[in-house]
């Protein structure tokens, strides 16, 4: 049977036996699966080709990409492009490619254990140490909805003039909206976020073509150059891009979204559900790649063009868009494109915020309460903030929130790289050694950055 859309809200998923993966290294034997009401809803054809098992496995690496092009993200590639132009194209390249082999073993690590990294703490570590680790989990996905309620009331009063403060109570709206394709079925989860990104892609391709940019000096921009460390200005950009790249939800997250497909209990069907998976987000990367070397395109073409080197926020960009294209439509398709990334954004977190609650104390709340709850915890601040002090107060709560998930990260991605390394743990789903070695120097990096990063928060 082809993929198609997953069993209907009415009938019962089938229960997964408990014992189809020996224990093997594991503290605690393995509980009820990732996502139950979803596991394996997605059918995979057995007998079919490459092309119709890949088209089965394509949705959750959409999802996983909308972590990678949060409004953090437009602001460092808005403050890179404007100061010093197409240069730091290089960086959103590697920290891409720093990005896809990380996810790949969030793949590898849900398929081949049968756990989300969430329940992978739960069942290697003590309760001492994976209590308070769910606690950091839910601190970071608290900070990264924040960081969605500031991104779509930003969206919302570039688009309808509507204040921040009432814009920050209306998302509170969507979760009505994420539930409702719940009820339908997972694919139209997958088929909202992936239309979109589409939206958000074309209105970044109208953009640009607006701008016309020198497709010379693009191409440049992604070969390395040694300005981005003898530039000490330049230096720090390239850090805030390399160091707000990996998310901590999207590695719990795209652990259990993998475990959506139906792909068989043997170990070949886990091998190719493990490389299909691996496609399935590189693939989504790659178009996370375009839209925010988008961004940066945008504004080396505009902003730095007409020498204003110093925008950084997404209201200045708004604001500059129409005089430097001559054409009002350009900064309303960036405030469509802004709003459908808060949209976007919604959906991970809550199913990142599922995933981490399930997993780490096997604790299981409707989701509607869970998306409530989530948000209310995330709207206070952010309603406080804009209330008292305005677009400014927002854009340094936005920082703070980024800074937060920096402190988390570490928690995340070291546990990701043990597990996956340890054949104890994986059998004979273990990472390749220079898989490991990559992802373990990578780990290092991102984590130094975000040290930095912090640091420098901290100092002013």
């Amino acid at each position: 049977m082809d993929a198609k859309t997953p069993l209907g809200p009415s009938e019962p998923i089938p229960a997964v036996p408990h014992d189809i993966m020996p224990n093997r290294g594991w503290r605690t034997a393995r509980g009820e699966p990732s996502l139950a009401n979803v596991f394996g809803s997605i059918r995979v054809a057995k007998g079919g080709s490459f092309w119709r098992k890949l088209a089965a496995f394509l949705g959750p690496g959409y999802l996983v990409a909308v972590g990678y092009m949060d409004p953090g993200n437009w602001a460092t590639s808005l403050a890179g492009g404007s100061k010093f132009g197409y240069a730091l194209l290089t960086v959103a390249l590697i920290s891409n490619i720093m990005a896809i082999i990380l996810q790949a073993l969030c793949a590898r690590l849900g398929v081949g254990s049968g756990r989300d990294l969430a329940q992978a703490c739960r069942d290697a570590f003590p309760k001492w140490a994976s209590w308070p680790l769910w606690l950091f989990a839910e601190i970071a996905i608290t900070a990264t909805d924040l960081a969605e309620i500031i991104g779509t009331a930003i969206g919302l009063n570039l688009l309808f003039g509507i204040p921040l403060e009432i814009g920050v109570l209306i998302t509170a709206v969507d979760v009505f909206v994420i539930l409702g394709l719940q009820w339908l079925g997972f694919r139209w989860v997958e088929a909202f976020v992936v239309a979109l990104l589409g939206v958000i892609a074309a209105c970044f391709a109208v953009q640009i073509a607006m701008a016309d940019p020198d497709w010379g000096a693009v191409i440049r921009g992604f070969a390395p150059t040694v300005d981005i460390v003898a530039n000490k200005d330049m230096l720090y950009l390239a850090l805030g891009i390399l160091g707000a790249t990996v998310m901590p939800h999207n590695l719990y997250l795209h652990s259990g979204l993998v475990q959506t497909r139906g792909y068989g209990d043997s170990d070949e069907d886990k091998h190719e559900a493990i490389k299909l998976s691996t496609i399935d987000s590189t693939i989504a990367l790659c178009l996370a790649l375009t839209i925010n070397a988008s961004i940066l395109i945008l504004a080396a073409a505009t902003f730095n063009k007409a020498g204003k080197t110093d925008v950084a926020e997404l209201d200045q960009a708004h604001a500059f868009l129409a005089p430097l294209l001559g054409s009002a439509l350009a900064p309303t398709l960036f405030g469509i494109a802004l709003l459908c990334c808060g949209l976007n954004s919604t959906v991970t977190a809550t199913l990142s915020g599922q995933i981490v609650m399930e997993g780490f104390i096997n604790i299981k709340v409707a989701p509607w309460l869970r998306r409530m709850i989530t948000r209310m915890i995330a709207i206070v601040p952010a309603a406080l903030v804009t209330v008292w002090y305005g677009e400014k107060g927002t854009g340094q709560l936005l920082i703070l929130s980024q800074v937060v998930l920096s402190l988390q990260l570490p928690f995340a991605i070291v546990p990701l790289v043990m597990f996956t390394a340890s054949r104890a743990k994986m059998g004979v789903f273990v990472a390749p050694r220079w898989l490991t070695m990559a992802a373990a120097l990578i780990a290092a990096i991102i984590i130094a950055l975000n040290a930095k990063l912090v640091l420098d928060f901290v100092t002013g």
